[in-house]
């Protein structure tokens, strides 16, 4: 049950059964969210699901009070606590009632990060316990990645050692410079979009031929959005190339040399995993949710959140490493996320809950 959009064609030829469910996700309209925990308690009503599976704020909320009523067993994933919580206002108070009303029956939550799932237990949105030999409480490693699906290059199942070979044959071994660093998101102020930009002014100011590019959606519904008119100025200032949306970011992060994210907070971000999936280097936050997927120094650098100067340095650190010290940071990013982040991991986690329930 979702709202319809591009990959709902894709749900119906896995075989899964679509039903559409009108949604305003970031929306605070009081009688709209009121519908829509109607809706989800006439669906549910009438499909009686064996289990009901809640994913982002609106389905963790009202999908599983609906669930509730229904005498019908919940997991929930809480992939990130999102604006609400970066900035505590009215709303962080209000949304924290709804999560401690909606998660006290679930069967299990799922954390994509330590701190999220600390936070909730410290603010006693959810307690830890058991349920049905289940412990109500677990973490996951985000979403996990398709590793076949991502990955460096044209062959899918080298090995590290292959992989490292096949990259340091086929990349240049001279100092590189112009480096391409690539932005992948909703094109939002707690992203760290407007740190993205300022930090391309300051490296552009040495290195003029430095490409940054942004790939994402202009979420104009969002409180933190960025207007369609910013992003043009910022394109006519030749600080940024703009390239839109797209389903399949494979071609981008493999034309990028580094992805970065300088976001306020996360769950455990896809498109770093996916990066450093297929092998590229990274600079991200050092933030709740970043920090599990980006190891300093390791697979890419940690900087300051909201300091635009902080991230332009490890850029030009980035840019001052050798290629073969970039290569490697990459190849240290995919034998990281083979080893934590398998779609397989998170995907085991589920049959093991749903069988136990």
């Amino acid at each position: 049950m979702s709202p319809r959009d591009a990959s709902t064609p894709q749900l119906k030829d896995l075989g899964c059964e679509f039903i559409q469910l009108p949604m305003d996700n970031g929306g605070l309209n009081p009688f709209k969210d009121l519908l829509l925990f109607l809706r989800y308690l006439n669906l549910l009503h009438k499909h009686r699901p064996q289990v009901y599976l809640g994913y982002t704020i609106k389905p963790n909320v009202y999908g599983s009070l609906a669930a509730k009523i229904l005498k019908i067993p919940v997991i929930n994933n809480v992939s990130g606590l999102g604006t609400a919580f970066i900035k505590e206002t009215w709303i962080t108070k209000l949304v924290q009632v709804l999560y401690r009303t909606a998660l006290s029956g679930s069967s299990c939550v799922f954390f994509q990060n330590p701190e999220d799932r600390d936070l909730f237990i410290s603010r006693r949105l959810v307690r830890p316990a058991k349920s049905n030999r289940v412990q109500i409480i677990q973490l996951l490693p985000g979403s996990g990645v398709d590793l076949t699906h991502f990955y460096p290059g044209a062959k899918s199942n080298l090995t590290h050692h292959e992989l490292a070979a096949d990259l340091y044959e086929h990349d240049p071994m001279e100092k590189v410079r112009d480096l391409t660093f690539l932005f992948i998101g909703r094109v939002l102020r707690d992203k760290g979009v407007l740190e993205f930009v300022e930090a391309a002014k300051i490296v552009k100011s040495t290195r003029a031929k430095v490409r940054f590019c942004i790939l994402g959606f202009l979420d104009a519904k969002n409180t933190t959005a960025i207007s369609r008119a910013e992003v043009d100025d910022w394109i006519d200032e030749d600080l940024i190339d703009y390239l839109g949306e797209v389903e399949d970011v494979r071609a981008a992060i493999a034309a990028s040399d580094c992805v970065v994210l300088p976001s306020y907070r996360e769950g455990t971000p896809r498109s770093l995993l996916e990066a450093a999936a297929m092998a590229r280097p990274l600079i991200a936050t050092d933030v709740a949710g970043c920090r599990e997927v980006v190891e300093d120094e390791v697979n890419g650098y940690l900087c300051k959140p909201r300091d635009a100067l902080d991230l332009a340095n490890k850029m030009l650190k980035m840019i001052n490493l050798e290629p073969i010290q970039i290569r490697q940071m990459g190849i240290n990013g995919r034998k990281k996320i083979v080893r934590e982040f398998d779609e397989k991991i998170v995907i085991s986690k589920y049959h093991e809950v749903i069988r136990l329930i």
